[in-house]
């Protein structure tokens, strides 16, 4: 989430080789990468399982409340509703239907971002407990419906609910009722940019089938392993889905910035407010004919970033999006699985072996398949549960030949874990939940939202 309210002091962007620029100097030398995670909950009150509201005794008003009053966070408002806070690098946002974000710090290693997750795990789960609210790792709200849904008070999200159905029949409900986890990590040149973003691109499906968890909408079993990633196929063609482009040999930062260019927009910021008339033009023709009277900023450009939701982004660090929402554990080792793939030179060239070669109708039917059958899922014969062991031995092999620098005699392997778990299993965590639901757990919703809890 950007907390930038962007300015008019922000400098006019003069073309397509500045934006260039911004990319070529987020570069960092080895030394200097950093982790960052993000994760969303989705939140119900205890008493009946209701979606959690914005306002009221168990509410985000609630939450934020004890959380600046006890804690130390700083209100971020729009207007006068406080949309997120902000607290030594770290903030708390919220999504437009209310789902809790922890957007953490870049930290060292996932020593440090697996520790920030669990003493926020702690912290929100005993607030809940003192005001009425259970906190769900689930790629999608199992019970209520979108109608049943509180929308939060924010501009954007306002624009956001006008624009995408015009583009997709899904939109609203990624907006209301999905939660995800994603991962950043930086690059060091472009070459490096390059080769992170295709093996990023090409084992994506393989870790979307590992966090499939999204199998109950509604209170029934869809006959999806990942509810979420079947709604992302139908929210808005010109900004989701795959880059395939990135597997084209002049792909680099020029590339990936003439496809953003010709994304349309949702907005821009003047004066602190959000303006949405521009809502549907493309940022080339923003940046070469100004609109009404004002003209392209860099801070408009990092917001127009914010608004693309590829399977795997690029705003001066890497986002990899395609993973569900899960429990704390596996939560964790997500940016683990990723970092053994990402830095190190060659796990990440292995990564791209395993699964680049693929067309790009396997590509695209992958996610497809994925979103319904998860580990289960098939591609040139093998399933993705096969594909995932490999995916976890070169990420694991990637992680042992890392050390922390602050834990030089240490490993990161054991954050896979979790992963190990699932494989053996396996199953998609949302394959298990539909078996429960429909088999031990009788529809009983309480222990439904146990097996979720955060």
């Amino acid at each position: 989430m950007s907390l930038d309210r962007g300015s008019e002091q922000s400098p006019e962007v003069t073309g397509v080789d500045m934006l260039v620029d911004t990319f070529r100097r987020a570069e960092k030398a080895p030394e200097a990468f950093r982790v960052g995670m993000e994760h969303e909950k989705i939140g119900l009150v205890a008493a009946d399982l209701s979606p959690l509201p914005y306002s009221g005794p168990a509410s985000i008003e609630a939450v934020f409340e004890r959380l600046v009053d006890r804690y130390g966070f700083e209100r971020f408002k729009e207007g006068e509703d406080t949309i997120a806070l902000v607290k030594a690098g770290t903030s708390v946002s919220l999504e437009p239907g209310g789902q809790l974000e922890l957007s953490g710090a870049t930290l060292r290693d996932i020593f440090a971002t697996c520790t920030e997750l669990t003493e926020h795990r702690d912290l929100t789960r005993a607030l809940g407990d003192e005001l009425g609210i259970l906190w769900l790792g689930v790629g999608h709200r199992p019970f209520a419906t979108k109608d049943q849904v509180q929308w939060v008070p924010k501009t954007r999200y306002r624009i956001m609910r006008k624009y995408l159905p015009t583009r997709g029949s899904m939109g609203l409900d990624m907006m209301l009722q999905t939660g995800t986890v994603q991962s950043n990590f930086d690059y060091a040149s472009e070459e490096d940019f390059v080769l992170k973003m295709r093996a990023a691109t090409a084992v994506s499906s393989i870790v979307s089938a590992i966090y499939a968890n999204a199998s109950i909408v509604e209170g029934r079993t869809v006959g999806w392993a990942s509810w979420r990633q079947r709604i992302w196929r139908d929210v808005d063609p010109d900004r989701s889905g795959i880059l395939h482009f990135v597997f084209d040999p002049d792909f680099g930062y020029r590339r990936y910035i003439e496809w953003a260019l010709d994304v349309p927009m949702f907005f821009i910021r003047r004066g602190g407010s959000y303006v949405g008339e521009i809502a549907g033009t493309p940022f080339r023709h923003f940046l070469e004919n100004g609109w009404d009277g004002t003209r392209a900023r860099l801070s408009d450009w990092n917001d127009h970033l914010t608004t693309l939701f590829p399977e795997v982004r690029a705003k001066g660090y890497i986002e990899v999006r395609g993973a569900d929402c899960c429990d704390k554990d596996l939560n964790c080792a997500h940016p683990a699985l990723w970092k053994g793939i990402l830095y190190d030179r060659t796990a990440c060239e292995q990564a791209l072996e395993l699964a680049g070669a693929w067309t790009r109708e396997e590509r695209e039917a992958s996610l497809t398949d994925v979103a319904r059958d998860g580990l289960g899922a098939k591609v040139r014969g093998r399933t993705l549960l096969e594909l995932a062991w490999d995916l976890f031995a070169i990420s694991r092999d990637g992680l042992i030949r890392q050390r922390p620098g602050e834990h030089p005699d240490m490993t990161e392997a054991p954050f896979l874990d979790p992963i190990r778990r699932v494989l053996q299993s396996g199953k998609s965590p949302g394959t298990i939940a539909a078996e429960l639901w429909d088999g031990e757990f009788q529809h009983d919703k309480h222990k439904l939202v146990e097996h979720y809890r955060f």
